[in-house]
């Protein structure tokens, strides 16, 4: 990959017998950038040719064969993220919170939040604060009310129906075995193996529910724990997959029919850092209670393995590479691959991590990591970053009830069939230069030159 990307999105509309009677119209749009801007599209000419097509650029589609149904694509809403949001004047808010979520620019439709103090909240808290509470009493989600529900809202007022779900890095400190809401202390970082801790958990879950949607703000599904294998200086619990499991299906989920809560509830956030959770717990009797897995940070044949356990077992995706703080072109130019990879291998969506960071594009524990967005808490000023581009073409043309279809390349690529019927391709132009696609749709050929170091989007409007 050279050192500074391209990405290009560029807008065409040819006649059909250009390309074929396979070919009602073909539309490509493009952005280009170094550091990203606001609202990347913009239209470019692009001529057909009769170049020749080099090896490893073939695109094959087969519009046919469809699997998945695809829920969409977004980001994560943290403490940190809203406390720099807020820092704006309303204005420059409304317009950074539209570039996002409007359907006519990124159009976020798939999000996520913490369940308390995520390893981005300013610093570790619950909302059960009190010990041995195991009532419920002393439950508050006032800490939110500052900085994070503002910040959901925002988004909410945008886009009504958004999708989100959340999870916890770490149950109340008195609900766990080191009496701590973080990990790395001499005592084990486990929740207590204890049926009434299990129980005030469960409910503890079912008040966040309420709370928020009170707040008006729905949460769609929760993941029990995020990262189950995590034992960090910043929140974290270690969870065994056969803890997880009883905890979901013998107090969350009963709680939660009880208590008429419509969230579902998944495993989860499983990864792959030493052990493979997933396919461990996919393999465990009563797993079909769930109504799904949540995964990050896990290879496609990890993710294969555990398919074949539970085939029809909805999997979905829930945190993106966080990289260092760095931004750079070279690391979002691996974006679409990402993306790419857990789409399809089978997974509902793609959820990158901290949309908005401040100018530190630190942690409450002083970890670096990338975001789209970086906010100048001081200057008052808003910088959009490579990622930021990357998504926002991906964002725009996956949207929820899309259907994966079945393709091939030797690229990075996403295809897609839309509500309306029309095909959307999704492919990265790797070369250090421009290079000749040919794109085979029904027995009919097209070739399209795509700019050098560039994610394309193509929407092929077929024939009736």
């Amino acid at each position: 990959m050279a050192n500074k990307l391209t990405f290009l999105i560029g807008v065409f509309l040819l006649p059909f017998y250009t390309f074929g009677q396979g070919f009602k119209d073909v539309k490509m749009y493009y952005v280009s950038f170094d550091k990203g801007e606001a609202n990347p599209m913009k239209s470019l000419p692009v001529k057909t040719t009769d170049e020749k097509v080099k090896w490893g650029h073939e695109v094959v589609l087969y519009p046919a064969i469809e699997y998945q149904t695809l829920e969409g694509i977004g980001g994560a809403f943290n403490e940190i993220g809203g406390e720099a949001l807020l820092s704006l004047p309303q204005e420059k808010q409304d317009e950074l919170m539209r570039n996002l979520f409007s359907a006519d620019k990124a159009g976020f439709t798939f999000c996520r939040t913490a369940i308390g103090a995520s390893d981005f909240g300013i610093d570790a808290y619950s909302y059960s604060e009190t010990p041995n509470d195991y009532k419920m009493k002393h439950f508050s989600i006032e800490r939110d009310q500052k900085y994070v529900l503002p910040y959901i809202k925002q988004a909410f007022a945008i886009n009504p129906n958004l999708t989100l779900f959340g999870s916890p890095w770490s149950p109340p400190a008195w609900m766990k075995e080191n009496n701590s809401m973080v990990g790395l202390t001499e005592k084990n970082n486990y929740l207590k193996k204890d049926k009434k801790v299990y129980k005030a958990y469960a409910d503890y879950f079912v008040k966040y529910i309420k709370a928020y949607q009170q707040n008006g703000v729905r949460i769609d599904r929760i993941c029990v724990q995020n990262e189950n294998d995590a034992n960090t200086k910043y929140p974290s619990c270690t969870m065994p997959p056969a803890q997880m499991l009883d905890l979901a299906t013998n107090f969350i989920i009963p709680t939660f029919k009880k208590e008429n809560i419509e969230a579902d509830v998944y495993a989860g956030t499983l990864r792959t850092a030493i052990k493979a959770d997933i396919v461990e717990l996919l393999a465990m009797e009563g797993v079909e209670q769930l109504a799904g897995v949540g995964i990050q940070y896990t290879s496609p044949f990890i993710i294969a393995d555990a398919a074949k356990k539970h085939p029809n077992m909805k999997m979905f995706h829930t945190e993106g590479h966080c990289y260092n703080g760095k931004n750079s072109v070279e690391q979002a130019s691996h974006r679409l691959e990402e993306v790419a990879d857990y789409i399809n291998s089978g997974l509902t969506n793609f959820c990158y991590w901290n949309m908005i960071l401040n100018e530190t594009t630190e942690s409450g524990w002083e970890w670096p990591q990338n975001s789209l967005i970086n906010i100048d808490r001081e200057k008052k000023t808003i910088q959009y970053n490579p990622d930021y581009n990357a998504m926002y073409i991906i964002s725009r043309f996956i949207q929820p009830g899309d259907v994966r279809i079945a393709s091939n390349s030797k690229r990075p690529m996403l295809t897609v069939k839309g509500k309306e019927g029309n095909i959307k391709v999704l492919i990265q132009n790797t070369d250090d230069k421009d290079a000749v696609y040919q794109i085979h749709l029904n027995g009919e050929k097209m070739k399209v030159m795509l700019p050098k170091n560039s994610i394309t989007a193509l929407v092929i409007k077929t024939q009736a």
